[in-house]
């Protein structure tokens, strides 16, 4: 990884625009973290679905739903992007305030987030990004364990993610997730585990 003169203090997005564009790379509080090596095939499986889903519901609706590779910048004391300690490509973001998006992506914090588990971003996706999206305002956080077959949700509620629920298809009731962001969006946990 090339070091540069702002490693001090951590790194900014402008250190890692100079990087090799083969690699991608995403930033948490001037962290760098790697995005090798490519997720699995039921990572990407259970990614399509999702994507699919979401954006056949929001079809002719003020949001957007995007899907990885898409940047995502928090900002913080209105500073320019290329300052953004902060830098990350969640697997689906959906943005309601079309004034965030930019053609390089989304510069502030998206309505909602959906990560998908990995090995490698385990810890990562459940801990630092948590952390992330609490404190940027992300109001509803999904983690999905494509092979646990289990979908953890945030909302955000008084500025903070509390208890987390749980859906899994295997369990009674538990089965249908309801988008809080939207008033009439489920998604059954049957169609998404597919295997």
């Amino acid at each position: 990884m090339p070091l540069t003169q702002t490693m001090q203090n951590g790194y900014i997005y402008a250190d890692i625009e100079k990087w090799p564009e083969s690699e991608r790379w995403e930033l948490i509080d001037g962290i760098a973290y790697n995005m090798t090596p490519p997720p699995a095939r039921i990572h990407q499986t259970v990614l399509g679905i999702l994507f699919r889903k979401i954006g056949n519901y929001l079809e002719g609706k003020q949001c957007a739903v995007y899907v990885a590779p898409f940047g995502v910048w928090f900002l913080e004391n209105n500073a320019d992007i290329s300052n953004a300690k902060n830098y990350v490509e969640p697997d689906i973001s959906i943005i309601c305030d079309k004034n965030k998006l930019t053609d390089k992506g989304c510069v502030g914090s998206p309505d909602m987030i959906i990560e998908i588990l990995s090995p490698s971003t385990a810890a990562k996706d459940l801990i630092k990004k948590l952390s992330l999206y609490e404190n940027s305002g992300v109001r509803e956080y999904w983690v999905v364990h494509p092979t646990d077959f289990t979908v953890m949700v945030f909302e955000l509620v008084d500025g903070r993610y509390g208890k987390p629920k749980t859906y899994s298809p295997d369990e009674e009731g538990l089965s249908e997730v309801k988008v809080g962001i939207f008033e009439n969006l489920v998604i059954d946990l049957k169609e998404i585990f597919i295997g």
